[in-house]
């Protein structure tokens, strides 16, 4: 059953009408939408293992198990889990720290079980402290980063299908400058591929299915995929000219049975234990996966359309389990990865089901698809992209901040600008710490009331403490009391706060000493005497 927002469930643990509750009731939606993810993760996980040194074959593992494990340990209706961007430099210095690709495989194991640790200690409720503006910041982000990326790759200008999601590239280019370069090596046919592909996925949903009903049944990537094949088959017999380089097409490990299939896994090596360093490996690749993945899901959670709650401890034992199973047949490390997943949402994925269907298919491409799947355009797959992309980042979502007002555009829009120009986590970390000191200035905005008598009456200065005082108070009240005039009646009450941390209690002990030095009249109301260091 799927777990859905506390307020949305009934005691009889049944959810509201409208609300997917069983995988299996909405198969019409789910298996659709895992064929979209599948078309999206498959040149994905090979280019991540590319990118990480690995063998080809270790992302692919990645994937399957995040399909069809992850999916079900977790309690997330849309998340997709699978090789993550976002590792592949830690992979990478891994292997030159650790010196094997097995000994980083047994690194990936203990990462795991370090994760599961993670989530039975519940430490997933940082995954609760992400602010929605930080959070929708991300998702534009990852859109305009989906965008720009993809830009080579649709007109056949790079032959490189992964793109790690960060503005510095492998190859010495950045995001800019990869498209610049690209729109000077145009592929003739790639392009004309892509710019058809582009077309069918802007007209499929919205004009085609919406005239013929039974194509609502066919998802658009699908048709884009099968399109782009007929296409560079009639280019390669009419114009031979056009035809899209080998390079640019999808290019699957050649496993022709089950026995080549099981063969091909590789054993981590646990003699690296005893290595230098290698549970700094285990323990970095954890902290990143696990953030990641609380990020994702926390962002896959604002995109739901039925705002179903994904609960983060099981998660974290959820992406644990995953990574242990990954390490153990040689895949690389696993996280819940938004690009995935939004994937999933945008082709109407209902409920966990379009994951696992996503993970089945992967096992299968490998072992029946490959001269078929071996024929697919990378720029068919970049307009798929694309789109993904542009429903990410769309123009009123920008509006929608602007109009909540600063305190929730400026952590939103710097967000963007730093993950365009660093990568996720580092962006996401600017964004908190703008979000941070919004708090800190609310905090310390809130911190009391101050009323003075009127002028000619007689009376105290009273300042009265709210109901939850905390440190970060500690700065607004001691400026308060510094400015307070000399040779007055000042009255200090906490009578209605349920809370006064010490920080702030300690500066009102200062202030109590030093007041008669300043002829100040002081009296306090509920508020507790600390010792203070020197009296």
């Amino acid at each position: 059953m799927i777990e859905v927002a506390p307020s949305a469930a009934t005691s009889t643990g049944r959810t509201p009408s409208g609300v997917p509750s069983s995988p299996w009731k909405h198969l019409g939606k789910d298996l659709p939408a895992g064929l979209v993810v599948f078309l999206v993760a498959l040149p994905l996980c090979l280019g991540i293992s590319l990118a990480s040194g690995a063998p080809l074959l270790a992302g692919i593992i990645a994937g399957i198990v995040g399909g069809l494990v992850v999916s079900w340990v977790s309690n997330s209706p849309l998340s997709v889990s699978g090789p993550a961007a976002g590792l592949t430099s830690i992979v990478l210095a891994s292997l030159q720290s650790l010196q094997s690709f097995q000994a980083v495989l047994a690194a990936v194991v203990i990462a795991g079980i370090i994760q599961v640790v993670l989530g039975v200690v519940k430490a997933g409720i940082v995954g609760m402290y992400f602010p929605t503006s930080v959070i929708r910041g991300m998702l534009a982000a990852i859109g305009l980063t989906l965008i720009l990326k993809q830009i080579p790759h649709l007109v056949g200008a790079d032959a490189d299908y992964f793109e790690d999601m960060t503005f510095l590239q492998f190859d010495g280019q950045n995001t800019f400058s990869a498209i610049e370069r690209a729109m000077q090596g145009i592929g003739a046919g790639s392009a004309l591929v892509g710019l058809v592909s582009l077309g069918v996925l802007f007209l499929w949903d919205d004009v085609i299915a919406k005239r013929f009903r039974i194509l609502r049944l066919v998802p658009s990537a699908l048709v884009v995929v099968l399109l782009s094949i007929g296409l560079n088959n009639l280019l390669d017999q009419a114009a031979p000219v056009l035809r899209i380089r080998p390079e640019h097409l999808v290019s699957l490990p050649n496993i022709s049975s089950w026995q080549d299939f099981i063969g091909s896994f590789t054993q981590p090596d646990w003699t690296a234990l005893q290595r230098p360093g290698f549970f700094v490996v285990a323990f970095t690749i954890a902290i990143v996966a696990s953030l990641e993945s609380l990020l994702s899901v926390k962002a896959v959670d604002k995109l739901d359309p039925h705002k179903r709650i994904t609960p983060t401890n099981r998660e974290l034992v959820a992406q644990g389990t995953g990574n242990i199973i990954s390490g153990l047949l040689g895949g690389l490390p696993i996280t819940a990865v938004i690009v995935r997943s939004s994937a999933n949402i945008n082709a109407g994925g209902q409920t966990r089901m379009a994951a696992f269907s996503h993970g089945i298919l992967l096992l299968v491409s490998l072992l029946f698809l490959e001269s078929i799947l071996n024929q697919v355009p990378y720029s068919a797959l970049a307009a798929v992209l694309l789109i993904v992309g542009y429903k990410l980042t769309k123009p009123a979502l920008y509006v929608t901040q602007w109009r909540l007002g600063w305190q929730q555009f400026l952590p939103f829009i710097i967000t963007i600008v730093a993950i365009l120009l660093t990568d996720l986590l580092k962006g996401v970390s600017i964004g908190l710490a703008v979000g941070i000191f919004y708090i800190l200035k609310a905090n310390y905005e809130s911190a009391y009331f101050l009323s003075k008598p009127a002028a000619m009456q007689a009376g105290p200065i009273h300042l009265k403490l709210s109901e939850q005082v905390s440190f970060l108070n500690k700065a607004s009240i001691v400026k308060v009391l510094d400015e307070l005039p000399d040779d007055t009646q000042v009255l200090i009450d906490g009578s209605n706060s349920s809370f006064i941390d010490y920080d702030v209690l300690e500066a009102i002990e200062n202030f109590r000493l030093a007041a008669p030095e300043r002829g100040i009249q002081l009296e306090l109301r509920a508020i507790p005497q600390v010792q203070v260091l020197g009296h």
